[in-house]
């Protein structure tokens, strides 16, 4: 099915309650919906009607819309930001292993500073959404995303060169918020490019990177630095990320709808001499607005979200808890291998691999069962599609999480034979998956018109505890070891396995009683 990406800018984002005369003609109702193949065609995209005063596209197969480009030019588009949204990531864990190399080098002895150096940059993901998302809901994907690409790989520079601690932690900041563009805008092109039922797809391959990226990461710096140096790691992410920006630049184009309409509005404005014309997807809206309420309404969108629906502010909360304790796992797994296996730096990075491999598997399972499974529960819905579909699947990977910690922490404690610890860290990397992947399909489902926004706050949530709770790694680990330290967090995630079933359960009843006009 095909859909149509934006609301006008007079309806609410959770209009899944109108009528089904109403489905046929407003693209962001029909966004809800899922048609069966005996249903009669929807007018699925607004159309242009210079009687009214409204212009939008120039039918339904106007190649114009990104919905409508060639599947090739599609998918291609999406690789072109999944190939950045690897980049940042791994910017995030590349550094990890050779932090001890830093220490030697700047003369810094407190690990606390050390370890700061490297979530600094995920403090960076924190702020960089909420100005970003909202920018590329005013000004388009493309040159947003480019300019962020472009910032993340100028202050690699600035890494590369520090020539002390503070330095180093400012340069990791700004890379972090360059950093946050792909993260962000990706579900947007998401959102724009791609119909309901392909989008567990879609999303699983773009989330590669976020989830794939902080397991290779470890790998690759920790032989750098053991063999050319900490240095060359930021050296070679700017080199990495300047040739997938480069081939951004040529190859991206715009695709958020809304901006294309709105343009082609201000030139047909122009060329026929009328002022009375709006775009379909904001009628109400004069397409003469200042810059400045424009970018005023726009930067406080991911806050409102936040604010005003729970059901995503649940969901980023949980993200972040779960995003929490990976990076809490992170925070032992180099000195273990190390210290207790005897490995070198470079080989204690392959012990990240476990937890990689448990991505590769959660990541293959969701892409082949997500969009079929949603399928399946709109058919038994009369037709009838809702983002709350994404999550029962949730309650089955949750399960997974909390083995790893008692796996991994007790057989690394004992020194149990190393494959043992390594094959522990799979069922958290399964787990993550399954979790991740419904809650980033369901706001770009459940907000299609700004997805970008929506993601924007979850990526803000996960990121800022991310950031700092790896901090309490050390000291939590140093009181109680490996085996009760894991352990506690084994109990923690335990405790959290009935929450999706809370949001399945009750989700759509949440989202429907406090509904959020983003518009």
């Amino acid at each position: 099915m095909s859909i149509a990406d934006h609301a006008s800018s007079h309806h609410s984002v959770t209009e899944s309650s109108h009528t089904e005369a109403e489905v046929t003609v407003d693209p962001a109702i029909e966004e809800k919906n899922i048609e069966s193949p005996s249903a009669p065609p929807a007018k699925r995209y607004p159309e242009t009607d210079l009687d009214k005063g409204i212009v939008g596209w120039d039918g339904q197969d106007d190649p114009a819309n990104p919905q409508n480009f060639s599947t090739g030019k599609k998918w291609g588009l999406l690789m072109l930001v999944s190939a950045i949204t690897f980049v940042s990531p791994l910017a995030s864990s590349m550094f990890s292993p050779a932090v001890g190399y830093v220490g030697e080098d700047l003369g810094i002895s407190s690990e606390i500073l050390l370890a700061f150096s490297v979530s600094i940059y995920l403090l960076g993901y924190t702020c960089g959404p909420l100005l970003l998302a909202p920018l590329s809901e005013i000004y388009g994907r493309r040159i947003v995303l480019s300019c962020a690409n472009w910032f993340l790989v100028i202050w690699q520079i600035g890494c590369a060169l520090a020539p002390n601690i503070q330095t180093l932690i400012i340069c990791r900041l700004f890379a972090g918020i360059g950093g946050s563009g792909p993260l962000t805008l990706g579900a947007g092109v998401i959102a724009d490019l791609f119909p309901i039922e392909q989008r567990g797809l879609a999303t699983a391959i773009w989330s590669l990177g976020p989830l794939i990226g902080p397991s290779v990461g470890p790998l690759a710096g920790g032989f750098m630095g053991e063999t050319i140096g900490w240095r060359w790691i930021f050296w070679v992410l700017m080199i990495l990320g300047g040739v997938v920006s480069l081939g951004i630049e040529f190859l991206n184009e715009e695709t958020y709808a809304s901006l294309l309409i709105r343009r082609k509005t201000l030139r047909l404005s122009k060329e026929l001499n009328r002022s009375d014309l709006r775009s379909a997807y904001a009628p109400n809206q004069d397409i003469h607005i200042s810059l400045r309420q424009t970018l005023k309404h726009g930067l406080r969108r991911p806050v409102i979200l936040f604010i005003k629906s729970p059901i995503v502010a649940l969901l980023s909360l949980y993200m972040a808890v779960v995003y929490g304790l990976l990076y809490l796992f992170f925070t032992t797994i180099s000195d273990v291998f190390k210290n207790t296996y005897g490995w070198s730096t470079g080989i204690s990075g392959l012990a990240y691999m476990g937890i990689g491999f448990g991505f590769i598997m959660g990541l293959a399972a969701n892409a082949m069962t997500s969009d079929r499974i949603v399928k399946k529960l709109t058919a038994r819905n009369g037709g009838k599609y809702e983002p709350e579909m994404r999550l029962p699947a949730m309650i089955f990977y949750a399960c997974f999480v909390p083995a790893s910690f008692f796996w991994y922490g007790w057989s690394a404690d004992k020194a149990v034979f190393w494959i043992v610890p390594i094959i522990g860290m799979a069922p958290f990397g399964f787990g993550l998956m399954g979790l991740y992947l419904p809650i980033q399909i369901y706001v770009i489902d459940n907000y299609p018109a700004y997805a970008a926004s929506a993601n924007a706050t979850l990526t803000t949530v996960r990121s800022f505890v991310g950031a700092l709770l790896p901090l309490a790694g050390t000291p939590l680990f140093d009181s109680l070891g490996l085996g009760w330290g894991n352990s506690l967090l084994g109990f923690i995630a335990l405790a959290f396995i009935p929450v999706p079933i809370i949001f399945s359960r009750f989700g759509q009843r949440i989202r429907e009683k406090f509904p959020v006009d983003l518009d």
